[in-house]
């Protein structure tokens, strides 16, 4: 088994992977830059490393520094979290060549699932349903409008690289196709080298729905249930739930044995997520992408199912060989706690002068920050995920109801006062919600 665990991350998740490492008996390494050193992660490590200045491509995206951090510190072992080394197989295969151990999957299947046109070839080859759309990358405008007409609008536009709702958009016809694909292109270009774009079809009244998968070390791979992520601004994720109240048990069952054949086409090991868009009228699904990492929203499996996944991340690293029995009870819900705009979803980063988090039965809170600490303007303005449970979806409301009512944070703008709005609201408290939900209550 391994000794240590360096986190090359930083905030929530940093702090959530070292509260296992440390339960686990191990000793957990952070690293951490200038404008982060009073953070409760740096706070709570057995070791800290200072990489570099707020810049993260002076600091978290440092590769060298990273690795010269364990050397350092003697790390054994390397777990990226997500977002900035996460999904870089040069940085995987770095630390594999450093002689560490690399908490995530092999490079080769992050490489192969990190290119969105790849990656859906690949997926419609091992049996995966996959929505309508361009198989080769589409270079030019002349080109998406040929291929528009083909698969018929409406059609997504979005970069073959990257994640997280960049470079997406819809058309609905030639005109804004064009300024979709150039959107799409800029971010292309800003985030993944080459502008290469992808074209699909449009499902007007779409549900995101993923599914948790666990790549073993013996080379099963196992389906941990779905999550619901329907709830976004701006193609991004704030609020998700599990299980999904817009799945039924027939979809679900499909949807879980094809993210299992996802997981075998590229032999994944470790935690992974097979997203998928569900066309709410038809009950049928489409793979969307594969994350490669762990989520954001990975609690909600978590209090679902009873499963830690960071341990079982740790564990199937080193090797270790065990079954995994998949079961879930009782419905999940998490907030995300963003320091934003909570009307207009934009950054509003400040010092917290109070934070009070809630307490109580069913109520989880992963946070990355507490009173005194500055939100400051470098990175994501994820403060905080807030999760609740209940034997029933209706009583995880109501429990999400008063624990959103008991947050209370001062300083750095919220989206508090959104959740609350949005626990009241008659699609989501229905369950029978689509991802335009956010955009028809700002219109409201």
């Amino acid at each position: 088994m391994l000794d240590s665990v360096l986190i090359a991350n930083r905030g929530e998740i940093a702090r959530r992977i070292i509260r296992t490492v440390r339960g686990m008996g191990l000793r957990a390494v952070a690293v951490h830059s200038e404008a982060d050193a009073d953070l409760p992660f740096v706070r709570e490590a057995d070791d800290a490393v200072l990489l570099g200045p707020a810049n993260p491509a002076q600091s978290y995206l440092d590769i060298d520094k990273v690795l010269q951090a364990a050397r350092t510190t003697g790390a054994r072992a390397v777990h990226p979290g997500y977002g900035f080394l996460a999904e870089n197989a040069a940085f995987a295969r770095a630390v594999i060549d450093a002689g560490l151990v690399w908490i995530g999957p092999d490079p080769e299947a992050v490489e192969r699932m990190g290119d969105k046109i790849n990656a859906r070839n690949l997926m419609e080859a091992a049996g995966v349903p996959v929505a309508a759309g361009t198989r080769e990358p589409v270079s030019d405008l002349a080109q998406a409008e040929r291929a528009a007409k083909e698969i018929g609008y409406p059609v997504m536009v979005k970069a073959s690289g990257g994640g997280g709702g960049i470079g997406m958009g819809v058309a609905r016809d030639d005109d804004s196709l064009a300024k979709a694909f150039e959107q799409a292109c800029r971010a292309a270009a800003r985030f993944g080298g080459e502008p290469a774009i992808l074209l699909e079809r449009y499902v007007e009244r779409a549900r995101h729905v993923e599914v948790q998968i666990l790549g073993l070390a013996d080379g099963r791979v196992v389906a941990l249930g779905e999550r619901d992520c329907s709830v976004q601004r701006r193609h991004q994720k704030v609020v998700e739930e599990s299980p999904s109240p817009g799945v039924t048990p027939e979809l679900r069952e499909r949807m879980l044995a094809a993210a299992v054949r996802a997981g075998e086409a590229v032999a994944y090991r470790g935690a992974g997520t097979v997203e998928c868009l569900v066309d709410a009228d038809a009950q049928d699904f489409v793979f969307l992408e594969m994350n490669t990492r762990l989520q954001v929203e990975h609690p909600v499996t978590e209090l679902v199912t009873g499963l830690d996944l960071v341990e079982h991340q740790i564990r199937i690293a080193a090797g270790e060989v065990y079954s995994v029995e998949p079961r879930s009870s009782g419905h999940a819900i998490e907030f995300r706690v963003y320091a934003e705009d909570p009307r207009r979803f934009l950054p509003g980063p400040g010092k917290i002068g109070v934070w009070e988090e809630p307490e109580g039965e069913g109520v989880r809170v992963d946070s990355g920050y507490t009173a005194g600490n500055t939100v400051t303007p470098f990175y994501d303005p994820l403060m905080a995920k807030l999760c609740v449970t209940g034997a029933t979806r209706e009583e995880a409301l109501e429990r999400g109801r008063e624990a959103v009512g008991a947050f209370r944070v001062e300083g750095p703008k919220h989206n508090l006062p959104f959740c609350a709005e949005l626990l009241d609201h008659p699609e989501f408290v229905s369950g029978d919600y689509d991802t335009g939900l956010v955009s028809r209550m700002r219109k409201s």
